[in-house]
């Protein structure tokens, strides 16, 4: 009788959870559906950066193509950083991050889903234009698939360490900035390795090893940069 009533509890216990990071998914979702400029400004200064790059570098195809991997992943980093302020400043002014802190609720899902929900608006569909401003700057065929999935790996990631930032400066009037000079030095090895990717798929070097390392970094990333980011709302909001 015992065991039933155990697996009854650790099955609500699931359910709940389950329910909740849906519930906080859709919510955030909503929000930003509602709200068109926050969806498409990542999206227009991420063309804007590789439609005006040759114009001020050289037009030639055989320099862009040398260069287009890290053109487009630098355009994919800032464009995240672009919409990274407001994943916490509605809900702090609003005092719904207040609540949620109060609220007996596991904040490491309320997070999680809050930038999964973010990741969707921003890393996903920069992920699935690269190949758009891949071609403008005459990158080969053959970069094509590693740069969409480094992309689909490295961007999750830029969201999670992004948010870590954004809750740091989630009380403060102007943190953009702030939030670029506290994270910009841990996106370093998801560029390095994200870019170095693109360039082995080009050459045509096995590319195992590099979605490897984005793959760990990324496991990582979704263990402790919640808790980070919980312990960043908690001395925010308290201080």
């Amino acid at each position: 009788m015992e065991k039933i009533v155990t697996n009854e509890q650790s099955g609500s216990e699931g359910s709940s959870v389950s329910g909740l990071f849906g519930a906080v998914l859709k919510r955030d979702l909503m929000l930003a559906y509602r709200k068109k400029s926050d969806l498409f400004n990542p999206l227009i200064f991420f063309l804007m950066v590789a439609t005006l790059f040759p114009l001020g570098v050289s037009p030639e195809p055989d320099f862009l193509a040398e260069i287009a991997p890290g053109v487009v992943w630098v355009a994919a980093l800032l464009a995240t950083l672009l919409s990274m302020d407001g994943l916490f400043k509605s809900d702090f002014e609003d005092g719904t991050l207040e609540q949620t802190l109060l609220s007996p609720q596991p904040l490491f899902v309320v997070v999680l889903a809050k930038v999964l929900a973010h990741w969707m608006m921003s890393g996903l569909p920069l992920a699935l234009l690269a190949p758009l401003l891949a071609v403008m700057l005459f990158l080969p065929a053959e970069g094509m698939s590693g740069l969409m999935l480094s992309l689909l790996l490295g961007t999750p990631t830029l969201s999670l360490v992004g948010a870590i930032g954004a809750a740091l400066t989630v009380g403060l009037r102007k943190g953009g900035v702030l939030i670029s000079l506290l994270v910009l030095p841990l996106y370093i090895p998801v560029l390095i390795f994200g870019t170095s990717a693109v360039q082995a798929a080009v050459t045509g070097l096995p590319l195992a090893g590099f979605f490897a390392l984005l793959g760990a970094i990324l496991a990582l990333g979704l263990v402790l940069a919640p808790l980070a980011i919980g312990a960043a709302l908690r001395i925010s909001v308290s201080g």
